[in-house]
């Protein structure tokens, strides 16, 4: 899991400029401006301030699996703590990466903006994810996975150990 939340960061701090470019000419493609992503606050890049969250959890994972591995007990309280945190918070966030269509379609009917109902968002995220490596979708879905259910497993084996 700490090595999804290196990986995922850094290739969008490479590739998102990139893909938001293609993002914005498909938008613009479809009759409207460019401009529309930055005013609902879509954006594919990460900024180097917006990667020491996700470094922060990955050294935190990793702190904790050596802590569980060399079974120190604060290991096991810290993760008691820290999985269920992760399970929740993370979980909304990466859901929003897997199904990001689904989000970004139901974000933009919410925000009241009649200049967006028309518009393909499946169109202009295919855009924008054909600028990312093609192995980075199944490594966003495996972080997922193991956000929620490794993290939900996590607890239960140590809860009940």
């Amino acid at each position: 899991m700490a090595a999804t939340f290196l990986i995922v960061p850094i290739v969008a701090y490479r590739h998102g400029t990139a893909a938001q470019h293609a993002a914005e000419a498909q938008v613009e493609s479809q009759g409207y401006e460019a401009e529309l992503l930055s005013r609902h606050r879509i954006r594919f890049a990460e900024s180097g301030a917006e990667m020491l969250l996700p470094f922060a959890i990955a050294v935190l994972m990793g702190t904790l699996a050596a802590l569980n591995a060399f079974d120190t007990g604060i290991g096991r309280i810290l993760s008691l703590v820290v999985q269920p945190l992760l399970l929740l918070a993370g979980g909304v966030v990466t859901a929003g990466q897997v199904f990001v269509v689904r989000f970004t379609e139901s974000a933009l009917r919410k925000s009241g903006d009649a200049a967006v109902r028309d518009l393909d968002v499946k169109a202009f995220i295919d855009a924008a994810e054909a600028a990312f490596p093609s192995w980075l979708r199944y490594l966003i879905v495996t972080r997922f996975v193991l956000v929620t259910m490794g993290s939900a497993f996590v607890v239960l084996v140590l809860a009940t150990a």
